[in-house]
């Protein structure tokens, strides 16, 4: 049994191994050097060309994060360097809640406003969860309610009087 080398793969890793230049003119025709990468198997592949939209998201140093917010999802595009409480800002504006009454989880971990994006390690397209915190949610509660028995109670003794 004889096994046949393609001519193709074998100059490729001869100018992987010798460092060619990406272009070669040969015979009038331009042909350019295969790139490959070695996966985590062992396995020696083509590399793959990655999208635009990515190279773009990476060059300018934004990453597009999901928001969760009970039913609803929000996409938004913050830079990797951001911390969570800009991110919380950002977040006032889509949601509609202040950034005091946010709670932004990751990898199932509270973040606190001072922690950056990418140190804790947010990357592109990952998802983040956002919660109302629970003690201003009673505090407003509590609010409505006392005010909602001060307008009992005020039209109450305006009909008595």
């Amino acid at each position: 049994m004889m096994k046949l080398k393609s001519k193709r793969f074998h100059r490729s890793l001869s100018k992987l191994r010798i460092g060619g230049g990406s272009n070669k003119e040969c015979g009038g025709t331009i042909t350019g050097e295969i790139k490959w990468e070695l996966r985590p198997g062992g396995m020696l592949v083509q590399k793959r060309d990655v999208d635009d939209d990515a190279q773009n998201v990476e060059k300018e140093g934004f990453i597009m994060v999901r928001v969760a917010n009970g039913s609803q999802w929000h996409d938004i595009s913050i830079q990797a360097t951001s911390t969570f409480g800009e991110m919380k800002m950002l977040l006032s504006i889509v949601t509609g809640m202040e950034p005091k009454e946010q709670r932004l989880l990751f990898k199932g971990k509270e973040r606190e406003d001072v922690e950056h994006l990418h140190m804790v390690g947010v990357g592109d397209k990952d998802k983040v969860l956002v919660l109302e915190d629970p003690a201003i949610k009673e505090k407003k509660l509590h609010g409505l309610l006392v005010a909602a028995t001060n307008d009992i109670g005020a039209s109450n003794h305006a009909i008595s009087v």
